[in-house]
């Protein structure tokens, strides 16, 4: 009877322990859900608010204490159209300085000094055209960008280092075509004509698969471009380059100059 009575007894302990150990994982969880909220709401009041550089540290913050995938997929697509806007805004962060016109100084000039390009000076400043004056006051990109595709996700990725700044879907060649390397951007285009065997297909003709941009790589006849088949992109269907969507390829091509890094692996 005594020996019943212990076993009871330890039984009734174990289950309160449990118990015990329940609530304050429920707490523990409500309180971590509680601080994830706080840290979201602040970041999108602070994104509504136009203060693009806070709204980028909090969901920063919030990506870090959240185990969700779901949740952190959507966490990052907000901190990548934030790199975005800030990056093509007169917002100076970490990957921008101000620079003063000097006399004689011209878009061209000052694009190559540092290594950027002109279209990204002229959106990041408001400029409508190329004309410039001493003193005025220009921000300037200075981050040097790089570019990784990987052709299992079809999936180029632009960064800063480690930093993945934007993720964009994209389609690469069937029977692995794509050339496997380390490579760098050669050549820009805006509304590349098509020459292919037989013919010379213009700018925007709908048989010009090349899209509106064109970035050409190291590996000869191989490059990054448009497309103006959308709903293939995701699938591994090119004769070996890189296609993206019209406007993302020129929202890539208005940010790297030539000479950047274009990394590709399977």
């Amino acid at each position: 009877m005594k020996k019943q009575f212990i076993i009871v007894m330890a039984a009734v302990v174990i289950v309160a322990i449990l118990a015990a150990l329940f609530i304050l994982g429920r707490r523990s969880s409500d309180a971590q859900s509680s601080l994830q909220k706080g840290y979201l709401k602040e970041a999108d009041t602070a994104f509504l608010n136009g203060d693009l550089l806070l709204a980028k540290k909090l969901y920063e913050q919030a990506r870090e204490k959240i185990d969700d995938t779901a949740r952190l997929k959507e966490i990052q697509r907000k901190i990548e159209d934030i790199n975005i806007k800030i990056i093509f805004s007169p917002i100076i962060d970490k990957c921008a300085k101000k620079y003063v016109v000097k006399p004689n100084d011209s878009l061209a000039k000052i694009a190559k000094e540092n290594n950027t390009t002109i279209e990204l000076i002229k959106r990041a400043n408001n400029l409508s055209s190329d004309v410039i004056r001493p003193e005025q006051e220009l921000k300037i990109a200075t981050c040097k960008f790089s570019i990784v595709v990987d052709k299992s996700q079809n999936l180029l990725f632009l960064k800063v280092g480690d930093e993945i700044i934007k993720t964009y879907v994209v389609s690469t060649g069937k029977n692995n075509s794509t050339p496997v390397g380390v490579f760098k951007i050669v050549n820009k285009q805006p509304n590349p004509t098509w020459f292919k065997a037989g013919a010379v297909v213009p700018p925007n003709s709908p048989d010009n698969i090349l899209g509106t941009r064109w970035l050409g790589i190291e590996a000869k006849g191989y490059g990054i471009h448009g497309t103006t088949m959308p709903e293939e992109l995701g699938k591994q269907v090119t004769l070996g380059c890189v296609r993206m969507r019209n406007d993302e390829v020129e929202e890539l091509y208005n940010i790297v100059p030539a000479g950047t890094e274009v990394t590709i692996v399977d």
